[in-house]
């Protein structure tokens, strides 16, 4: 059953559709996924292509904009829209501490979570595509990681593809997780530079928060425990548009005063609290790791091991000497685990894809070597979350493929400067085609 309703400049269709868990067992377990459907109120009856967004992630579901904003307003100029909700996420058949146990114990919420990658979205994609355009290939825009699930189309079922549009998310082909944060930490380092540059006065302030944290036990208004480790990740924000800008107006209101002393706000604890906490998309805490796996070495979380190599980032040891705490972002540890209430349920199982062997390879070298679907990407000049050096060695392996290396926009681009981005993305593939 579908439901259609309209909001200023558009008409929305919701749509459910049923796909196999595993797609090599198409007659076992199901699970619905939700998808919206998006299209202009001025073109609700016309014949228009079709365009797939997928989100950035893994874990969030599709945008939940209200009439037609940023590069959606682009987008429906020509294309009718449609914003899946990739499986766990959303409204399709969430994968959360509160619907895993339906599953089991660890072992087998681990090995559900299997089937949560970019290959089965991909596969998912094609379930549902008869069904929404009638058999016709569509246009896939894939932000981030859904750039990542759109190279796995490429490599996949490339039939099924009209144009692919990639922004902030040209994977490595076959890097291991090590490899990835490797080249992340020196990432970060220079954008927490940046920030400082910016903001001068940031650097003692975030010295003067991790000191307290270090000698207080700080716990948040939903039982989050704000460790100094914790605070650090609050640098996740740094490769977005605004987010420097965000990070210092959290920062300059840290502190209040007491009878008993300077201590943190409750307003800075509420702001962390919604920043820290993985209560909406606890799967990208769970398999963030994962979509690296692609051969018998197990991830075993990479990103605290590799952290490690890269003294600077202990909090520690700034705080000892002169130096400046340096915040972390865009990588998952496990004492999120133990601080996070949303994720505390799932730390075996977390655990257990670290440890997993068995992953099978996302992409297909030869087949994008061979590509014939027009293809574009948006690759940002020191993206934080995707190397930009590991995207331009992609991009150079897929036939056919063309990129707008841009230092214009951070990694999401297409938000901030949505129709301006997709306008150009557009127009370079078309003057390819």
């Amino acid at each position: 059953m579908t439901h259609s309703y309209r909001q200023p400049g558009v008409v929305l269709t919701d749509r459910r559709f049923t796909v196999p868990l595993d797609h090599d067992r198409p007659g076992g377990e199901t699970i619905e996924l939700y998808a919206r459907e998006v299209v202009a109120s001025d073109k609700t009856h016309q014949d228009l292509p079709w365009l797939l967004y997928l989100q950035g992630g893994p874990g969030f579901g599709a945008d939940r904009s209200v009439g037609r904003p940023g590069w959606l307003g682009r987008a429906l100029k020509e294309y009718r829209v449609l914003l899946l909700d990739q499986r766990g996420t959303g409204h399709s058949t969430p994968a959360n501490r509160q619907t895993l146990p339906l599953r089991g114990g660890p072992a087998e919420q681990a090995g559900y979570l299997t089937h949560f990658r970019a290959d089965a979205i991909v596969r998912d994609c094609e379930a549902i595509r008869a069904e929404v355009t009638g058999g016709a290939p569509w246009t896939v825009l894939g932000q981030s990681f859904g750039g990542f699930c759109v190279t796995s189309y490429l490599s996949l079922a490339p039939e099924g593809l009209a144009t692919a549009v990639i922004t902030g998310g040209l994977p490595s082909l076959d890097a291991h997780a090590d490899d990835v944060y490797r080249a992340a930490f020196p990432r970060i380092e220079r954008k927490v530079g940046a920030h400082y540059a910016r903001y001068p006065q940031d650097a003692e302030r975030a010295r003067r928060i991790a000191d307290h944290l270090l000698h207080h036990d700080v716990v948040l208004p939903n039982g989050y425990r704000l460790t100094v480790e914790a605070f650090q990740s609050l640098g996740i924000v740094l490769g977005t548009g605004d987010g420097t800008h965000r990070l210092h107006y959290l920062l300059e209101n840290a502190f209040v005063r007491t009878p008993q002393g300077f201590t943190l706000s409750d307003a800075f604890l509420e702001q962390v609290q919604t920043m820290l906490s993985y209560a909406r998309h606890p799967l990208y805490a769970l398999i963030h790791e994962s979509i690296y796996g692609q051969d018998a070495r197990p991830t075993d979380w990479s990103a605290e091991r590799i952290r490690a190599e890269f003294p600077q980032f202990d909090a520690a040891k700034a705080l000892a000497g002169d130096e400046p705490l340096l915040f972390t972002g865009e990588s998952i540890h496990p004492w999120m685990f133990e601080c996070d209430p949303a994720l505390r349920p799932l730390r075996e199982t977390a655990d257990l894809l670290a440890a997993r062997t068995d992953w099978t390879p996302l992409y297909d070298p030869a087949r994008l070597a061979a590509n014939e679907v027009p293809v574009v990407a948006a690759v940002y000049h020191d993206d934080m979350y995707v190397d930009t050096a590991h995207s331009l060695r992609t991009a150079r392996t897929i036939r056919g493929l063309r990129t707008w290396i841009t230092d214009e926009f951070e990694h999401d681009g297409i938000r901030t400067g949505g129709p301006r981005v997709l306008d150009r993305l557009l127009a370079l593939v078309r003057d390819e085609a």
